[in-house]
């Protein structure tokens, strides 16, 4: 028997608005968002390289902070210290999220999207 997988409430904040949506524990935040109509960036495929998935976590858990992720945070000088990168983000509590950076509004392709 397959276990139910827990959903959470994402609240994301894009340039056309708040969107409000459930997603499954364990998806990664950057899916979740793109599945559901943000055309958030992800120029590097989910692999903690460009961080232009990034977003701001204005409420809720967004878990541990990999070394990756970590790394190349690090390197950037005007990212707040609720900034996170959404593709090394995997759901295990409602977010409320401030979306940086959208596909429509740098007119720009977002990037090869990243596996599961």
């Amino acid at each position: 028997m397959e276990a139910i997988k827990k959903t959470f409430k994402i609240t994301a904040e894009a340039a056309k608005g708040s969107l409000v949506f459930e997603a499954e524990e364990g998806r990664r935040l950057v899916l979740a968002l793109e599945d559901n109509g943000v055309d958030i960036l992800h120029r590097c495929g989910g692999n903690a390289k460009c961080t232009t998935c990034r977003v701001e976590v204005l409420a809720g858990d967004p878990g541990e902070i990999g070394e990756p992720e970590r790394a190349i945070l690090a390197t950037k000088t005007d990212l707040g210290e609720r900034t996170r990168l959404s593709c090394q983000v995997r759901l295990i509590d409602d977010l409320h999220v401030q979306v940086i950076r959208q596909a429509s509004v740098e007119g720009i392709d977002a990037g090869g999207r990243p596996t599961e």
